[in-house]
């Protein structure tokens, strides 16, 4: 870096520094900020939360500025800021409450330890770090008003190290284990049997979890909000012990080849508080399972059922009683024709989010219904759809959209995207394909950038 832009780095935080005396938020993310740029917030007496992310200037030294009344750090991708560094804040702020170190340091047993000086450290975020056993026995014994704690994507994560911080910290309302690859059913049964209060729990690509699992957290866990079962070895009998949980909110289910309608009918009886609900590729889920959920679950608001390719109009029928709904996916949904879009418009005008991507009976027709009746529509995806340069423009009419996927619409005119791109004003984010920006005037390329659209071009083979 050079003198003059070192010395404006310095002085600006130095000004953003003065700016914010008093008040109790700081947040840097920009790569030039240094040691000594950190050395301005030193006056800042008051400082309770400070977000470095990025940050690749700062390192150990940079944190010795930090003040006791620090309550939330987060470094995540401070890549020079190392164990040391951190010790030296868990000494020296008692008062920390919450750490995030994702994609940071390799965790020391030595940094682990030093958490038994921050006894009110109540979340902490470990996301793609290496941690070990004793390590989490560690936390386990320090941390015991642990509240959060992310290890998503972290390596060295086992039964043995989970199960000893879990038999600890038996307050944990939020736990992240997002592909912890090694965990079975040894730590799902230490985590139902220590942590009742559980409401969220994140277990994507949690392969060698089985459906025993499922059977712990619905008599362990009954308060549970939000679970993410992507990708785990899921039944329907493992569905019908989950289904205890009344209180889901959130449930993930994609990737889940094992499951059909008798399990999501288990769900959709019980868990009337659910709002989201992830199918994706869960190939089993057809149309009765749809039924069932829109049956039990009115307040749901988002669904996906991509993929789901025994899913067809009867099912999309279903779902229009569900009144709140206002993110809906069905991309790849084969059975789907423009018959149950359009009944998604009339019965779900709401919606704001709407993916139909690859839904090869979806025509003009469907489309048409989509811009007289979503009205708050604001991202669709209607790339691979059949659809003419009459559907395109009737999508011009949606005042809110604003952002729009058109990739591989093969029956439109590239008179048919100059009159959609011209009259769809608000547009700010937009995908197409690399070869229109060359059959496209310059002059509506640029026009679209002072609007402020970002585009997207993409350039990648027809795959059916």
């Amino acid at each position: 870096m050079r003198g003059s832009e070192h010395h404006s780095a310095k002085s600006g935080l130095g000004r953003y520094g003065a700016k914010i005396s008093g008040e109790s938020n700081a947040s840097a993310w920009c790569t030039w900020i240094t040691n000594k740029c950190l050395a301005s917030i030193k006056h800042l007496n008051h400082l309770e939360n400070l977000a470095l992310v990025g940050c690749v200037g700062v390192g150990d030294n940079g944190l010795t500025y930090l003040k006791k009344s620090l309550q939330r750090l987060d470094v995540s991708k401070c890549r020079n800021v190392s164990c040391t560094g951190i010790i030296s804040v868990a000494s020296g702020s008692s008062d920390l409450r919450q750490l995030t170190l994702a994609y940071c340091i390799p965790i020391s047993d030595a940094l682990l330890k030093s958490f038994q000086n921050c006894d009110r450290l109540q979340t902490i975020k470990f996301d793609g770090c290496v941690i070990s056993s004793t390590g989490l026995e560690s936390v386990g014994k320090s941390c015991k008003s642990l509240r959060e704690l992310s290890l998503s994507k972290c390596t060295g994560v086992t039964d043995e190290g989970l199960t000893a911080l879990v038999l600890r910290c038996r307050e944990l309302n939020k736990l992240d284990l997002t592909c912890c690859r090694d965990l079975t059913d040894v730590s799902l049964s230490a985590i139902a049997t220590s942590c009742r209060y559980l409401s969220s729990l994140k277990m994507e690509s949690c392969s060698l979890v089985t459906e025993r699992s499922l059977t712990m957290l619905g008599e362990g866990c009954p308060f549970l909000k939000e679970l993410d079962l992507t990708d785990c070895s899921t039944n329907n009998t493992g569905l019908k012990s989950l289904s205890k949980c009344s209180e889901l909110v959130v449930l993930k289910l994609g990737f889940c080849p094992n499951i059909s309608n008798e399990g999501i009918a288990h769900i959709g009886a019980r868990c009337s508080y659910l709002q989201e609900l992830d199918l994706y590729r869960s190939v089993g889920v057809g149309d009765v399972g749809l039924a069932a959920i829109a049956n039990g679950c009115p307040k749901l608001k988002s669904i996906n059922i991509s993929y789901c390719i025994h899913v067809t109009d009867n099912g999309l029928i279903s779902l229009t009683q569900l009144q709140k709904l206002h993110q809906l996916e069905i991309r790849g949904c084969s059975g789907i024709s423009s018959a149950g879009l359009s009944a998604i418009a009339l019965g779900c005008k709401r919606i704001v989010e709407l993916d139909i991507k690859r839904c090869y009976g979806v025509d003009d027709v469907g489309i048409l219904a989509v811009a007289k009746s979503c009205q708050n529509l604001r991202q669709m995806n209607v790339s691979y759809c059949p659809i003419s340069d009459v559907g395109l423009l009737a999508l011009a009419s949606l005042r809110c959209l604003q952002n729009i996927k058109l990739v591989y619409l093969r029956n439109v005119t590239v008179n048919g995207f100059m009159s959609f791109l011209l009259a769809c004003k608000n547009l700010k984010k937009l995908k197409l394909l690399q070869s229109l920006k060359f059959n496209l005037p310059r002059v509506l390329i640029e026009i679209l950038k002072a609007r402020g659209c970002n585009i997207r071009w993409m350039d990648k083979p027809f795959v059916v």
